[in-house]
């Protein structure tokens, strides 16, 4: 009897230098729903290693509620995923709707906090 092979998916998720709450939450929510690699390093956020962290990756996931905080530096992942086409899902800030319309142009799917609403949306973009 064969078991059903489980699909690890590789998956970039936007950070900042350090862990931070909303990063943190993320994590945990996606952690119950399939299962994946996350090619970022917190630590690392220069441009080259950024883009090292992000060419390997199947989809692109910007958390919006760190880009209205960090701006700078989630721009900076935003683009690198443009650049190398990959495709990109933002999760709304938690507890609310609206996402920066910069990121809403870019976005493969734009989803909330449902841990079920994000395990489809990579499933079905990756």
């Amino acid at each position: 009897m064969f078991e059903d092979e489980i699909r690890v998916y590789n998956l970039f998720v936007s950070h900042i230098d350090r862990d931070e709450d909303e990063y943190s939450i993320f994590i945990q929510k996606l952690s119950g729903v399939l299962e994946y690699q996350n090619l970022g390093i917190l630590e690392n956020i220069d441009e080259n290693d950024l883009t090292e962290q992000i060419k390997h990756a199947e989809v692109v996931i910007i958390l919006s509620g760190l880009y209205n905080k960090y701006k700078s530096i989630i721009k900076k992942q935003v683009d690198i995923a443009k650049k190398l086409n990959k495709p990109i899902i933002v999760i709304r800030p938690y507890g609310m709707e609206n996402v920066p319309e910069e990121l809403e142009e870019i976005a493969a799917d734009i989803v909330g906090w449902n841990a079920p609403c994000i395990g489809e949306s990579i499933e079905d973009i990756a």
